[in-house]
């Protein structure tokens, strides 16, 4: 194995595994860390492990990544990869400082990097700011994320905020400079750069100048270039000839707990395009008023109504969720919505349905870890950074979409449901 990547929320790590097998390299994606991930990663190139550390508080996330750590090292992994969503979304607490820097101690690095860049999905970092498209983080639908708003765009003073260590930027200019530029600067002084990014020539020149450092920190698309820097030293074989990729026969559904903008705007497009819905929503289940039972028997007689599945969604506007938060609890709110709907998961997959897609990284962690999923191999892309991909456990493969709240285009939910047809 070369790269061993611990990602903070399972959307994440489908989308970098995507990435590096996009780019050549045999991954195998994890659910947590399995009881013997060297027999996981016999036959990889890349073994990219899915926490749920994200939220959890930071001292759980410290141990949990470097659990991760320990486990990949074992396994004979070369070089790391700590992966973050491309909104860079963390409280002032964590995690992303609490863990890059531990990981940076369990390496012995007193320099490392990060850069959540994600160009081809409209995240670049400019003069150290985290742009989303044509605004700034802090002007995005971000800045009212329920559980990790982002409201400072500078991402030197919000990774300040979250670590002991200096930080400080590598500029676009140095960014662009002659081969070399980045590292001189970077190993130059101790501490954690942020790394200016705005298109993939910039991702490109991070792999060139930094795949000696044995830790990378970043948005999946940072790391699309290192494959072809571990080609080039002759680690990386010609990728073998990829299986089919064959989605079981069965029904569908589709289940969304994100209330990020892009998500509702996909719930309003399948609306549109007549699927069937049903809204659920966390107070609903807190009273007893919206149970499992009741929304898998919706989507059993949704399901033999057509051929387009049906959705089952909590998604709401930014008001909508404040006033649930505030009547339940901030995070209490989110756990009965995901908790419902990994039930959710288990019983249609238990009743033949084997087509699933998720919407959030939360509620995405949630049915995987209901339907008792602990390996993943990846699939067609449906859109940048979504994939389907396939399990690999379990009595009968599952195949699943897993999709981090802010990606996909409006028709996304039609579009995974044409590629798999």
């Amino acid at each position: 194995m070369i790269l061993g990547a611990i990602a903070d929320d399972l959307t994440g790590a489908t989308d970098l595994s995507l990435i590096l097998a996009r780019n050549g390299m045999r991954v195998v994606q994890t659910i947590g860390l399995p009881d013997d991930l060297g027999a996981v990663a016999a036959e990889a190139d890349a073994v990219v492990v899915a926490l749920k550390s994200r939220t959890i508080p930071a001292e759980e996330a410290v141990a949990m990544s470097l659990d991760a750590a320990r486990a990949l090292q074992a396994a004979g992994a070369r070089r790391f990869f700590f992966k973050y969503c491309s909104t860079f979304d963390s409280t002032d607490e964590g995690n992303i400082g609490p863990v890059a820097s531990a990981l940076m101690s369990h390496f012995d690095m007193e320099c490392s990097v990060a850069c959540p860049s994600f160009p081809e999905n409209g995240r670049t970092v400019y003069q150290g700011h985290l742009f989303v498209h044509d605004r700034l983080i802090s002007d995005s639908p971000m800045k009212d994320h329920p559980l990790t708003p982002m409201r400072d765009p500078d991402l030197v003073r919000v990774l300040s905020r979250q670590t002991e260590r200096p930080v400080h930027l590598v500029p676009l200019a140095t960014m662009r400079g002659a081969p070399g530029a980045i590292a001189a600067q970077v190993t130059a002084t101790p501490g954690i750069f942020i790394l200016d990014a705005i298109d993939d020539s910039d991702l490109r020149a991070i792999a060139r100048d930094l795949a000696d450092l044995p830790l990378i920190t970043g948005g999946s698309a940072v790391a699309m270039g290192l494959p072809d820097i571990y080609r080039a030293r002759g680690w990386l074989s010609a990728a073998a000839a990829q299986a089919p990729f064959e989605a079981p026969a069965g029904k569908g559904v589709i289940l969304a707990g994100s209330c990020s903008e892009m998500t509702r705007k996909q719930i309003d497009a399948a609306r549109r395009a007549g699927l069937p819905m049903l809204q659920i929503d966390a107070e609903g289940i807190a009273e007893g008023r919206i149970t499992a039972g009741t929304v898998v028997d919706f989507v059993e007689k949704a399901a033999g109504q057509g051929p387009l599945p049906p959705v089952v969604y909590s998604s709401a506007d930014p008001g909508t969720v404040a006033r649930a938060q505030k009547a339940l609890g901030r995070m209490r709110a989110g756990e009965l919505v995901e908790t419902l709907l990994g039930e959710v998961a288990a019983s249609l997959a238990g009743r033949g349905f084997t087509r699933i897609v998720s919407a959030g990284g939360e509620t995405s962690g949630a049915v995987a870890g209901a339907l008792g999923a602990s390996a993943l191999r990846i699939g067609p892309e449906i859109d940048p950074g979504v994939p389907w991909v396939m399990t690999l456990d379990g009595e009968r493969p599952l195949c699943l979409a897993l999709k981090s709240g802010n990606f996909g285009s409006e028709d996304f939910f039609l579009k995974a449901w044409e590629l798999l047809a």
